[in-house]
């Protein structure tokens, strides 16, 4: 049987596409060239499912985001320092990691995560 290999990518609608894909760059330092491609550091990719009516993130939000950090706290610091809309909470869950989260300029909500 063929299996898929890894995510080939992750598409955003945007009021306004090419601020967007500059804010991605410049605040959360997203290392992609004009054409989006991005070489990324290796690491776990978590596929995860959740019930329809979870509150995880917001039920208007399908999918969301989340991105490998190496410290998520100076990471927070540093998007907030940008005016970046940082969510005050820090999940920790046991074995996995730490996660924080910030809104992009279009309220999709991003999850950070800091693994093990």
């Amino acid at each position: 049987m063929e299996r898929v290999l890894g995510i080939g990518g992750y598409f955003l609608r945007a009021a306004d596409p090419v601020a967007l894909g500059v804010w991605y760059r410049e605040v959360l330092g997203l290392n992609a060239d004009n054409y989006g491609q991005w070489a990324q550091d290796e690491g776990p990719t978590v596929f995860a499912t959740f019930p329809a009516d979870s509150d995880y993130f917001p039920a208007e939000q399908r999918v969301m985001l989340n991105f490998r950090v190496r410290d998520l706290d100076a990471m927070l610091v540093q998007l907030r320092a940008a005016g970046a809309d940082v969510v005050d909470d820090i999940g920790d869950m046991e074995g996995v990691g730490r996660f924080g989260w910030v809104i992009d300029p279009e309220g999709n909500r991003v999850e950070l995560w800091q693994p093990v």
